[in-house]
């Protein structure tokens, strides 16, 4: 293996939207180092993700398949990995060694997928029987199972500051162990390195310090369309907008605080790993992308979290910075082509010359190639929804009640206003509404009749409460049992007569 072919460092955040970035124009975020990396490279500014939700995101970004090719649209739980080549195995075939740290989000919680090694983040969960090295290393610094006591859960939106030293945060220990991974490595053989951090992704739970940042901050509102206020808001949507309700214009306000300081933590480590590969004389022969499984509403259109094709949900960070003088990845470029996380493995394999394995659905980015139009399918039951995105407008498709939205991405760029009824785009509707077509398989099949698409009955969602407050973890030490719960529950609905 040559050693001239370079490094790759490709960090993965959760929950973390395109605009949640300073250098996106962000009225209140503060992100100086990706700013600076976005600088120093290209920012694709139209990369989505294929299903906004974690284990479907995530399979595509080590597949380069869609979920049409790797089996799950919905979070399936249990699913292992489909057998085909990994971005990591792929980079070990040629030749590299793979080190990975932090959420993997993988069934079973300790396969590698083709990585040589993984120190696992997997957020705490040991229903599974397992115990992550995060936890091990919280035991190992006298803090055995004390990483929930925070109260805080992984799926809701209150917030408080961490209540454990700065330095066995999760986020510290994924940056510093990824430090420790890079001085360790095998020094006859390029790497690949892959760093999943678990935030901004809840529970909101940021050290004090990063808290103290935003004092004199002024926390941007949520922005929000007339429809999203409309009595009759397509049954998804409103289940999202529903896991708002108990956040009030101030704990929500307090909520985007706590996650954009999540976010500022991470920025922070990122410097640190990009010192300690400057310091190690790798960062000119280094390539770094960022990027995130999907984002969160946040407040925006009155929804939280993901599971939407909104922008704040769908569309994630893609920040390339390749190595130095590579004129592919020329300093400061902004590419607004249609991407996603398909697209990753391709690129990377592309960039260190390296097979790109004939099971990968996306492109390279390195191409000239341009999509006419980018898909998008999450769930498959009644919160299922669609997406078709062509070069300027928006088309989200709801199967309960047959619903659709259209969005002109060019003027309205936070999607303010829904165009899908206003006669002057009927034909752009017509024409996505064919794209759309096109792309249903399997059990969307029951949305159609005939090549009319006429979804399913109407009905409203009603919200009921939820006694496990939305997955939330509890004591951890001594460990639990392996028991059957679910991993993650989602929105609840009261049962009707």
């Amino acid at each position: 293996m040559a050693m001239d072919r370079p490094n790759v460092l490709l960090i993965c955040a959760d929950h973390w939207a395109a605009e949640y970035l300073g250098v996106a124009g962000h009225p209140a975020i503060l992100t100086p180092g990706l700013d600076e990396i976005s600088l120093a490279g290209t920012r694709f500014t139209n990369c989505y993700s294929e299903s906004p939700v974690c284990i479907p995101a995530r399979r595509t970004l080590m597949t380069g398949q869609t979920p049409r090719s790797h089996g799950d649209r919905v979070f399936d739980d249990k699913l292992a990995m489909p057998p085909v080549t990994t971005l990591a195995q792929a980079f070990r075939d040629g030749g590299y060694q793979t080190d990975a740290v932090g959420k993997l989000h993988v069934h079973p919680q300790r396969d590698r997928i083709g990585f040589d090694s993984v120190a696992l983040d997997d957020e705490g969960r040991p229903q599974w029987g397992v115990m992550d090295d995060y936890d091990i290393f919280l035991g190992d610094q006298g803090y055995p199972g004390r990483q929930f006591d925070h109260g805080m859960s992984n799926n809701q939106y209150a917030w408080r500051a961490w209540h454990l030293p700065e330095a066995v945060h999760a986020t510290t220990w994924a940056a510093q162990s990824m430090a420790r991974v890079i001085k360790r490595r095998d020094p006859t053989r390029p790497a690949f390195w892959y760093l999943g951090f678990r935030h901004p992704h809840p529970p909101l739970v940021p050290p004090q310090a990063y808290l103290d940042l935003y004092r004199e901050v002024e926390i941007d509102p949520p922005y929000e369309g007339a429809w999203a206020r409309a009595d009759d808001l397509p049954f998804a949507p409103s289940a999202v907008r529903q896991r708002a309700r108990l956040l009030d214009g101030e704990k929500l306000q307090g909520a985007r605080r706590a996650f954009y300081a999540l976010c500022t933590q991470i920025d922070h480590q990122i410097r640190y790993l990009i010192g300690t590969l400057r310091l190690e004389g790798l960062l000119d022969n280094t390539a770094v992308v960022f990027t995130s499984d999907h984002g969160d509403m946040l407040g925006n259109h009155g929804m939280v979290a993901k599971r939407v094709f909104y922008e704040a949900s769908a569309k994630v960070p893609m920040i390339l910075m390749g190595p130095k003088d590579d004129p592919r990845l020329a300093e400061g470029m902004l590419d607004d082509r249609l991407v996603g996380l398909q697209d990753v493995m391709p690129t990377l394999l592309d960039l260190c010359g390296l097979e790109v394995p004939d099971s990968v659905d996306g492109t390279s980015m390195f191409s000239t190639a341009r999509r006419g139009h980018f898909y998008g399918e999450c769930g498959e039951d009644d919160h299922a929804s669609r997406m078709v995105r062509d070069a300027r407008h928006k088309l989200i498709y709801y199967p309960v009640g047959n619903h659709f939205q259209l969005f002109d991405m060019q003027d309205d760029p936070r999607e303010l206003v829904d165009l899908a009824a206003d006669p002057a785009h009927a034909a752009v509707r017509d024409r996505l509404t064919a794209l759309l077509r096109s792309e249903l398989y399997g059990s969307d099949a029951d949305w159609l009749d005939g090549r009319s698409l006429v979804g399913k009955p109407d009905r409203p969602y009603h919200w009921a409460p939820h006694r496990s407050l939305n997955s939330q973890r509890g004591d951890g030490w001594p460990p639990s049992p392996a028991v059957d719960i679910p991993q993650v529950e989602w929105a609840r609905e009261k049962p009707t007569d």
